[in-house]
């Protein structure tokens, strides 16, 4: 038999519907000791572009259960991933060092060695990356040192496909083995579960039931004795873009105009994009019913920009894979009551290796060794800013196949996947360099006046554009970052 969770119906049938999930909202006393820190829960997503969601401003998405965090919380209108790939982004979140000084620039394989192309190109890549080394100090581990009970759901990806099975932990590298005591391997109802037969399709108005987000309710609804660290890592809305809830995308075929770029496609996104937020919606419920709202910090982000064949990342240049601000900027919210305003807003500039000195200073500690700076502050000083740099660097073509097929230009909008190759970035205010290694020429631009990065200011502008790559250097170069060099004759 098939369970579903309802998505939107009448009052009796949320009601069964809570009674199904669990024996109740239990109250807060009955459930957990009030503790001088917080739980902390970390919904990380997948590819999920800066402009796709409503409180970012897009026209037709719905994602009222993202948007709450919005409206309870904090939005941060320049919140950074530290890559524009998925496993670099993750393995400088999870030890809150830039990519550049942990090594892991690309994305994981089964073998080393280097990068194949189906074209010539002037530079070799470095060796690809396969294992998140087990000496680097995880979030997870640095929490459990300061109390806190850890666990980890959903897409690990920085350690190399076991068995050669896409995306299943090598046990020798996974959660358990980098400080998460809670760790249980689930695809749930994202289309790399299907395998070769798709499921049924859902009835109207239901959204089908997804074990992984169910276990992540589970855990949430448990007894703790101690503070919680909960990573969420969900699977959405990475490819492939399927759906199992078709009364979704007829919802909106009525929406999205006829004459929209690969609008057959962004009606499959758009669906998707509406289950996430249905499943994050049931993490939130799960919070809030168990009376753990108060004492838990919720932190929202993307890994990376969105894939351009889904999603308009407008105003924003470029997509996922390139370090234009549509591959890098993402959504990036809070909600802790009490200490964060409902409705509030930063314009600070934040990136994802700041989360783990973030959440260390949350605990009562203090984390050494690492990039990022703890963005604590912003909590209760939306205005806040730390004088620093942000620095990306993606020594890698990409695409790996196809790179012939593949556009020139990067462009706001394209809806295609276009040549990325060997680059860095570096952001310090408003300015922000972009270095490409094939010809070591170099772009400027000021995003407060130009987001959209269409203006290059190198030439009018030297010195600065001298300045900030003379400074992208020598952090690349503290950081012993790998380069693309020329390719061997």
């Amino acid at each position: 038999m098939t369970h579903f969770f309802p998505r939107i119906s009448t009052a009796f049938v949320l009601a069964t519907i809570t009674l199904c999930l669990s024996a109740g909202p239990v109250k807060a006393e009955e459930k957990t000791q009030k503790h001088s820190v917080p739980n902390i829960v970390f919904i990380f997503v997948d590819d999920l572009g800066w402009s796709d969601l409503a409180c970012y401003g897009h026209p037709w998405h719905e994602t009222p259960n993202i948007d709450r965090l919005a409206k309870e919380g904090m939005r941060f209108t320049n919140g950074y991933a530290p890559a524009p790939i998925c496993s670099a982004s993750r393995a400088s979140i999870l030890t809150g060092k830039t990519v550049p000084r942990v090594g892991f620039e690309f994305v994981t394989k089964n073998e080393p060695g280097y990068q194949k192309l189906d074209s010539d190109v002037p530079l070799r890549a470095p060796p690809l990356t396969l294992n998140l080394p087990l000496a680097e100090e995880t979030v997870a581990e640095r929490l459990a040192a300061l109390g806190y009970e850890t666990a980890f759901f959903g897409k690990w990806h920085v350690s190399r496909h076991h068995k050669r099975r896409y995306l299943r932990w090598d046990p020798k590298f996974g959660p358990k083995k980098q400080g998460f005591q809670v760790a249980a391997e689930d695809f749930g109802d994202h289309p790399y579960a299907w395998g070769k037969t798709k499921p049924s399709d859902a009835p109207d108005g239901i959204v089908p039931r997804d074990s992984m987000f169910q276990r992540l309710i589970d855990f949430i609804r448990e007894p703790h004795q101690r503070p919680f660290f909960l990573m969420a890592s969900s699977f959405y809305v990475h490819t492939p873009v399927k759906n199992r809830c078709r009364w979704l995308v007829d919802k909106y075929a009525k929406k999205i105009p006829a004459d929209a770029p690969n609008r057959d496609l962004r009606l499959e996104y758009a669906a998707f994009l509406e289950t996430l937020d249905h499943h994050v919606g049931t993490i939130l419920d799960a919070i809030d019913q168990s009376g753990l709202r108060d004492n838990t910090l919720v932190l929202f982000m993307s890994d990376n920009g969105g894939h351009p064949m889904y999603c308009a990342n407008a105003p924003l240049r470029g997509s996922k894979w390139n370090l234009y601000e549509g591959g890098i900027r993402v959504p990036f919210m809070a909600r802790w009551p009490g200490v964060i305003a409902p409705g509030s807003k930063s314009d600070t500039p934040i990136i994802g290796y700041d989360i783990l000195p973030t959440f260390v200073e949350i605990a009562g500690g203090r984390a050494d060794g690492v990039d990022g700076v703890s963005f604590a502050p912003l909590f209760k000083n939306p205005t806040w800013r730390p004088q620093r740099s942000l620095i990306w660097h993606f020594p890698y073509y990409h695409p790996e196949k196809n790179f012939s097929k593949a556009i020139d230009a990067i462009g706001v909008d394209d809806f295609a996947v276009s040549k990325t190759r060997p680059q860095s970035a570096l952001r310090r205010g408003k300015y922000k360099v972009v270095k490409f290694a094939e010809d070591n020429r170099v772009e400027l631009y000021d995003l407060e006046k130009d987001v959209s990065e269409q203006h290059d200011l190198s030439k009018t502008l030297p010195d600065v554009a001298d300045e900030m790559d003379k400074l992208l250097e020598q952090q690349l170069d503290a950081m012993h970052a790998r380069r693309a060099v020329a390719r061997p004759r």
